[in-house]
């Protein structure tokens, strides 16, 4: 069986594929991945075939915000971009697996080639549900009046409809297929999948046939660099800061900070530098800084663990027991720091741009005993199968499509 999965974005967006896409070959599937083209090395140390698909996104994330008046266009050459890729990345395949920033061509590609489709989320706040309200779209706020859920869903849709639907239709339109009206519920079906862990993100039932298979996790080996091995045999456990994949455009002095915090703690500063390029702020032995490290391997031995609130991160803390402390900048980060504080398992930095101050009383309520105890007890119900149970599902999906025409 042959697979392909299409992602966009971020590390956050590409590594839960880099996950499935690993268990997929375990049980026997040849895969390949669209992504961008920063993630060659990633996909390389998984021995996954990439298929570069649109610009490097480390640029579009660390550097200006466009602006909102180029909305239309920049949206139109992202679809252009991914129909001129996926569906020669396609040919030959059994199933497409889509997620990530906006997936708009990939289920037209799998009507035209007849083969199974399913579109995953990493978090549940972006799919449809009475119980909560869509996140805002870059410059495309919702008219403060509007408060009813509901309401705020239809008009989410009229959102990506009137952005990405001309595109879409155009394209759709030259492969003869028919027109698409709701391009969001196109795009999500009413059976997506979600790649989060049922403790740690539970679902609420909706409309949605939604199968939750737990989170697509990579396994990793990768034993700590020696210089860091060092560090922390050198003293007691220290405090993991990183913002991974995000700029920290708030804070020029995140660094500081986050130091100036962990030290008014009394505790060591281990400090990833990630794409917000932190670095140490003097020469004392009580702080390390590190690049691109296990974090699976990592959290454990640490005694707690700073960072943005990206659904990857905060899984892989939460598995090793880890207390956080997360200082959400966009989109989904919000919801994860919540979860976490609402789990007992760490803090939730209110807002962005956090202060040596208030990082530091963030930090206080992390580092106790109870907050620990916490994560411990909450890191046993983690579940570890989530990209199994999904590459079964996907390769079952597959058998029972290919049945009819074999009997």
């Amino acid at each position: 069986m042959r697979v392909l999965l299409s992602t966009y974005g971020s590390r956050g967006d590409v590594e839960p594929m880099v996950g499935l896409a690993v268990r997929l070959r375990a049980l026997g599937a040849e895969v390949r991945v669209c992504a961008p083209p920063d993630f060659a090395e990633l996909l390389a140390g998984v021995g996954v075939p990439l298929v570069p698909v649109g610009r490097p996104v480390r640029p579009k994330v660390t550097g200006a915000t466009p602006p909102a008046a180029d909305l239309h266009r920049r949206a139109a050459d992202w679809v252009a971009a991914q129909f001129d890729k996926i569906v020669e990345a396609a040919e030959g395949c059994d199933a497409l697996v889509a997620g990530g920033m906006m997936p708009v061509a990939e289920r037209s590609v799998t009507e035209k080639l007849g083969i199974p489709y399913v579109y995953a989320s990493y978090q549940p706040i972006t799919l449809p549900s009475p119980h909560r309200p869509p996140l805002p779209r870059p410059g495309r706020p919702f008219p403060p009046e509007v408060t009813d859920n509901r309401a705020l869903w239809d008009l989410d849709a009229q959102d990506i409809k009137e952005l990405f639907g001309p595109a879409l239709n155009t394209h759709r339109a030259s492969m003869d297929l028919p027109p698409v009206d709701n391009v969001r519920d196109h795009i999500y079906t009413d059976h997506p999948w979600l790649a989060t862990d049922p403790a740690l993100s539970p679902w609420q039932p909706t409309e949605l046939d939604v199968v939750q298979t737990g989170a697509w996790i990579v396994p990793d080996e990768r034993p700590l660099p020696a210089e860091l091995e060092a560090f922390l045999d050198a003293g007691a456990p220290p405090v993991y800061v990183g913002f991974g994949s995000m700029p920290m455009r708030g804070s020029k002095d995140a660094a500081r900070v986050a130091i100036e915090a962990i030290r008014a703690q009394g505790r060591r500063a281990l400090v990833g530098r990630g794409w917000a390029d932190l670095a140490l702020i003097d020469d004392r032995d009580d702080c390390f800084v590190v690049g691109e490290v296990n974090h699976q391997a990592l959290f454990g031995r640490v005694a707690a663990v700073v960072h943005h609130g990206g659904a990857g991160t905060t899984t892989t803390a939460a598995r090793a027991g880890a207390p956080q402390v997360v200082v959400p900048q966009s989109v989904d980060q919000p919801y994860w720091a919540g979860r976490v504080a609402d789990l007992g398992i760490g803090a939730a930095h209110d807002g962005p741009t956090p202060t040596t101050e208030s990082l530091s009383a963030a930090l206080k309520t992390a580092l106790t005993a109870e907050t620990r105890a916490r994560a411990a007890a909450v890191a046993a119900t983690i579940r570890t199968d989530g990209a199994t149970v999904a590459a079964k599902l996907l390769l079952d999906a597959i058998s029972r499509e290919r049945s009819p025409m074999s009997a």
